[in-house]
């Protein structure tokens, strides 16, 4: 018999719509988050999708940096509300407990956070829009947080009665410290994209027009450490 976890996996890969696209650039890779009409919430579907275009990812020895991003006018909204009443359900009627919750977290939004802080790929996040609750939690995993005039980082687990998750509270802190931390998470605020660099939460704040040349910007340093950079500047040199 198949569980309520189970399921909804099954449910999530059925589902054909393109949540996430990769467009590939030589040795660097931009992953969105591509359902703006829900500003990028992380439905079942599109998790599964960005955790299966992450694997592929970080195992391909070409590249050397990956931007994470989401389709405007938005990163993400975080955790989507329809799965969490699903998860309601299941624990209402006594089918599961809390196991389907503490499932999906562990293994779907912990295992993104995972990919990202364990692979030696260079993650750039560039948040383009209101980042929250998850979706936040991603993007401070990555080693660069960019942020457009537009951005709004929403720390929003309070607002709907929640604990910060995947690594959210110790990620923050490390940025900013903890006093600083917990006035966001405790007073349920949200910042900006240019005060969110100044807290440094982000590494810097760009107009959003110009976002896609500062991503560049940050990935491009990192082909100066490969072989294949060094060898077709030596090629050329030769000449």
């Amino acid at each position: 018999m198949t569980d309520g976890y189970e399921s909804m996996l099954e449910a999530a890969r059925a589902d054909e719509r393109e949540l996430v696209t990769v467009e590939r650039l030589g040795d660097r890779a931009i992953v969105r988050l591509s359902d703006p009409t829900n500003l990028n919430a992380l439905s079942a579907p599109l998790t599964l999708q960005l955790q299966d275009a992450l694997a592929g990812l970080v195992t391909d020895p070409a590249l050397r940096s990956i931007v994470l991003t989401g389709q405007d006018p938005g990163f993400s909204a975080g955790g989507d509300l329809e799965l969490m009443r699903s998860a309601h359900a299941a624990i209402d009627d006594g089918r599961e407990g809390t196991t389907m919750a503490w499932r999906w977290i562990r293994r779907q939004f912990g295992g993104v956070v995972r990919t990202i802080v364990r692979t030696d790929k260079a993650f750039i996040a560039a948040v383009n829009g209101p980042a929250a609750g998850v979706g936040l939690a991603f993007a401070l995993a990555c080693d660069i947080v960019i942020a457009s005039e537009r951005a709004r980082i929403v720390p929003a687990f309070m607002r709907i009665g929640l604990l910060p998750e995947v690594g959210t509270s110790w990620l923050l802190t490390r940025r900013i410290g903890y006093q600083r931390t917990f006035e966001l998470f405790a007073g349920g605020g949200e910042i900006g994209g240019v005060e969110a660099a100044e807290l440094g939460i982000a590494n810097v704040a760009v107009p959003h027009e110009e976002q896609a040349l500062a991503m560049e910007e940050f990935a491009e340093p990192n082909c100066f450490t490969t072989a294949d950079h060094r060898d077709a500047v030596s090629s050329f040199l030769a000449r």
